[in-house]
């Protein structure tokens, strides 16, 4: 009877370890494929992917700023497993982020004599509301008029860049730049608008233990570094959604609509709505990325002038890093770690191995073709497992699925 009890969990940890190997086999592909790019280029494949480690992961500040690069990786990615599992397609993370960032910078600003908590949460919620209704304009399109999400998104990513130019050159214009050969550039947000840095106290035993084993640096660990409370927050989105999408009604319905909308119609859900939510809650985790970077990190809003001088593509690559986590919101946290690592490590390893960086984007691209190839191998275990389960006896597939939604799991 106990062995009974426990072949289901086993089962399931079975599967789930099963589903992950072509993952790993996907991304051990990625880096032979890009070793023989290595190769080709005369450069050191062992040596190269080393270096691209000790950049990421070497040293306390390496973690750090890896940990830094994730952050708004996080936020992007989380918002795009909702879309994705919503049946829509969001590619408008970088406007999105933009927006959350100009609307959350300007709140910040405007209240900058307030108490901390107030113009934290403020501007949080304000940079939430402003990505949340960029995106929902989307969705609203998506929904209404039939408008390619694809397209729309990307349209909506160069108004947002073209209206943050403007408005980083006027309205929002540090006033002690005007009349120079300015940066566009915002005033520096109040300290009580600043996220706090983010440190780990070692334990006096665990330290005296470190100690002995040679190492010499701080009890208190990140402490000189830019890692800032934004990782908390976007750790707590993370599991916050998760909890939306499968332990929720409103979840079970986006998802309902994104694995068929025509039986979730037939089903009773409003696929219309379903829509908009998605990409008004993707926008809004995508509009926290925005201005999470300005309070935590950059404590005001610059750009050099580029689509991505401010994002720094943050809003497409937070789509690989959904997809690598396999559009899970847990999935997403050591993905975008993961990710961030790769971007902070081929900095050092440019450096050291003297290797062009288009080599840097083109192993990103080698990453994210053979994950995404990888989920064909996924969704096929998938579909055997749910082909091999038989209704209960003396119950028909129809009535199955017939059954109100609410009632499902």
């Amino acid at each position: 009877m106990f062995l009974r009890q426990l072949l289901p969990p086993i089962r399931r940890l079975f599967n789930g370890l099963l589903d992950t190997t072509p993952l790993l086999i996907a991304l051990l592909a990625a880096l032979l494929v890009s070793a023989g790019l290595l190769l080709a280029l005369n450069a050191d494949p062992i040596r190269a992917y080393g270096s691209m480690f000790q950049g990421a992961f070497g040293t306390e500040n390496a973690v750090a700023e890896t940990v830094v690069k994730a952050i708004p990786l996080l936020f992007v990615g989380i918002g795009v497993c909702i879309a994705f599992r919503g049946g829509v397609t969001n590619i408008g993370g970088e406007g999105q982020m933009i927006a959350g960032a100009v609307v959350g910078t300007a709140t910040a600003l405007a209240l900058a004599d307030s108490p901390n908590v107030v113009v934290i949460g403020a501007s949080l919620g304000a940079g939430f509301l402003a990505g949340a209704l960029y995106g929902g304009l989307a969705g609203f399109l998506k929904a209404y008029f039939g408008v390619n999400e694809i397209l729309s998104t990307i349209m909506l990513n160069q108004i947002a860049f073209l209206l943050m130019n403007y408005i980083l050159n006027g309205p929002l214009l540090d006033p002690t730049e005007i009349g120079t050969n300015h940066i566009p550039k915002t005033a520096k947000v109040a300290q009580a608008a600043q996220l706090p840095r983010l440190s780990i106290v070692l334990p006096d035993s665990i330290y005296s233990a470190l100690q002995g084993l040679g190492y010499g640096g701080n009890a208190e660990l990140f402490a000189k570094t830019r890692m800032h409370f934004g990782l908390v927050l976007a750790v707590i989105l993370a599991f916050i959604v998760y909890m939306l999408l499968w332990r929720t009604t409103i979840g079970y319905r986006i998802r309902a609509v994104g694995q068929n909308e025509r039986a979730a119609r037939y089903a009773g859900i409003n696929v219309k709505r379903q829509m908009m939510l998605a990409m008004f809650l993707a926008g809004g985790c995508a509009g926290l990325a925005g201005v999470v970077q300005v309070l935590g990190l950059q404590y005001r809003l610059q750009t050099d002038g580029s689509a991505t001088g401010f994002t720094a593509n943050a809003g497409f690559n937070g789509i690989v890093a959904a997809l690598f986590g396999g559009l899970n919101p847990i999935g997403v946290i050591p993905a975008s770690i993961f990710f961030g690592g790769l971007l902070v490590g081929a900095q050092k390893m440019q450096r050291d191995v003297g290797i062009p960086a288009a080599l840097i984007t083109a192993i990103n691209g080698l990453i994210v073709i053979f994950v995404v190839s990888s989920q064909v191998f996924v969704k096929r275990r998938i579909r055997m497992r749910s082909q091999a389960v038989q209704p209960p006896h003396g119950q028909s597939t129809s009535a199955l699925n017939t059954a109100p939604v609410e009632q499902q799991t």
